[in-house]
């Protein structure tokens, strides 16, 4: 019988498998590699996109935040402006109103009443006179509050005083001042005056 001897050729079959197995974990690792390689780059790609982006946005913020620190500047200006121009129209308003108010209060005083003084403060008007009659400051009373320049006026004080061998009514009067009318209804309410 003949024997043969089977050792030699396993072991070179496994040999075979072992170098076999290495060269597949070789390529497998270099695959994974290269996977690995390519998948950093371009995740790496991606940051730097991305980081550009973020440069390019941070830029225009700060454009953006000198833009409106400048709308700021301009708003506080336009402000000013606007607050020195509401100061000049005032002025254009009430540049005339003193003469207006005392050609006013001539207008509406009734015959035998006469004004001792007058005092502004703000848009109050203080009148102090002397009347002939109580009738006399209850008809001014009435002709002022349909005064188209003063308005809510109010009696603070009558008294009776003597003055040589006349009696006369000593009083305090205050009223308020109110914005005109336009001119439109001026010229028509005047034009109906007689």
């Amino acid at each position: 019988m003949v024997r043969i001897n089977l050792l030699p050729h396993r072991q070179i079959k496994r040999a075979e498998r072992q170098r076999e197995f290495n060269l597949m974990l070789i390529g497998t690792l270099m695959v994974a590699a290269v996977i690995v390689f390519m998948g950093y780059s371009f995740i790496d790609a991606q940051v730097e996109a991305q980081q550009s982006r973020n440069k390019r946005l941070d830029e225009a913020n700060a454009k953006l935040d000198k833009e409106i620190e400048s709308i700021k500047q301009l708003k506080g200006q336009i402000s000013a402006v606007l607050e020195r121009k509401k100061v000049v129209e005032d002025l254009q308003t009430n540049r005339s109103q003193a003469v207006i108010l005392l050609d006013e209060i001539a207008r509406q005083l009734p015959e035998g009443l006469f004004l001792k003084s007058i005092r502004q403060q703000g848009s109050m008007i203080m009148l102090e006179g002397l009347a002939d009659t109580n009738a006399r400051v209850a008809t001014l009373v009435r002709n002022l509050s349909q005064s188209q320049w003063l308005e809510s006026p109010n009696l603070i004080e009558i008294k009776t005083v003597s003055l040589g061998s006349a009696k006369q009514n000593n009083f305090t009067l205050s009223v308020l001042i109110k914005p005109p009318t336009p001119a439109s209804d001026d010229g028509k309410s005047k034009g109906a005056k007689p």
